[in-house]
């Protein structure tokens, strides 16, 4: 089920929440332990996070899985 996700989405997503936070690329960054950079290339579609980022992710946005991964069955 993973790999049938839109990486786009999931991209345009967590950049919508970051951006909800008030928080730049480096301030996500920091609080979740990965570099400003992994951070540009998750919102600009280049790689996707991993499992265990995705669930840092969606607890420091304090939002589902399914939220960030446009899957509300998640």
């Amino acid at each position: 089920m993973w790999e049938n996700i839109s990486v786009e989405d999931m991209g345009a997503r967590i950049k919508e929440q970051r951006e909800i936070k008030g928080i730049s690329q480096k301030d996500l960054a920091e609080a979740i332990g990965v570099k400003q950079h992994t951070i540009s290339q998750y919102e600009n579609n280049i790689k996707r996070p991993s499992y265990e980022v995705l669930l840092l992710l969606v607890k420091f946005f304090d939002v589902t899985a399914g939220q960030l991964l446009g899957s509300e069955e998640l």
